[in-house]
């Protein structure tokens, strides 16, 4: 549900919430983004809304003491220029940190007393001198001081390439197996395909040869019982012309 009207209570809280992470030291965004969420509105409108709200309340007292809102923990600082001194003092104390191994944020966060809206400007001010001088300087990268290999760090890179080595030829081999056990699993496949299709041809063979053999048989059984057939009419002829039968052979 989105409300097109602020109510004072939500009023309340969006200023309570901002206390809340200033208290912590958090970006305000964050503060906009949790009232967002909860109240179903834009981040962007919560954000524009509460700048409008507060330079209504500096100017509406009435308003504020029915709200109860402390708008000293609210009002916009006020920035003050840095003069050609001030500059040149913050470039040189940033420069002698630095050389203690420290980053220019974390140092500014030092300078800044934990200030996030502070920590920011001295950040952005030391990037802007930086730039005019020509020197444009990574604000997140932590200098370092370099050093020495020693034995133990040699060491420690010459058993960490042996076990890169050793991890790279383990991986080749094991995809080397797979792709030997792979084509093996083929061609068992097709040897077994084949196997099964010589095994079907062989027995049509065997079915037809069964078939023929019947068929033989049944032959050979006509041929029979017309040999019988013959003979027996040779018999009779020569019973009637008074030869003698026992002779005559089939």
């Amino acid at each position: 549900m989105k409300f097109s009207v602020w109510q004072d209570e939500e009023v309340r809280n969006l200023f309570k919430v901002v206390e809340e992470c200033k208290s912590q030291n958090r970006p305000l965004k964050e503060a906009f983004a949790k009232h967002a969420q909860k109240y179903h509105r834009k981040q962007n409108s919560v954000r524009n809304y509460y700048y409008s709200e507060v330079d209504n309340l500096e100017k509406d007292e009435e308003r504020r003491k029915k709200l109860q809102i402390n708008l000293q923990n609210h009002l916009k600082n006020k920035l003050i220029p840095f003069s050609k001194f001030q500059e040149e003092e913050f470039l040189k104390k940033v420069e002698e940190m630095k050389k203690q191994g420290l980053s220019v944020r974390s140092i500014c966060i030092k300078l800044s007393g934990g200030d996030m809206t502070l920590m920011t400007r001295l950040q952005n001010k030391f990037q802007n001198l930086k730039r005019e001088k020509g020197k444009v300087d990574n604000i997140i990268k932590f200098q370092k001081k370099q050093k020495n290999l020693t034995d133990n760090d040699i060491n420690s890179l010459f058993f960490g390439l042996v076990k890169l080595i050793k991890k790279n030829a383990q991986e080749e081999c094991s995809l080397r197996f797979k792709e030997e056990k792979e084509n093996s699993a083929f061609l068992l496949k097709e040897a077994y395909n084949e196997l099964n299709m010589k095994t079907k041809e062989l027995k049509t063979l065997k079915e037809n040869y069964e078939i023929l053999k019947k068929e033989n048989l049944s032959l050979l059984e006509k041929m029979s019982k017309t040999l019988d057939a013959k003979n027996q009419k040779l018999k009779e002829k020569f019973k009637n012309f008074g030869g003698n039968v026992d002779k005559i052979k089939a």
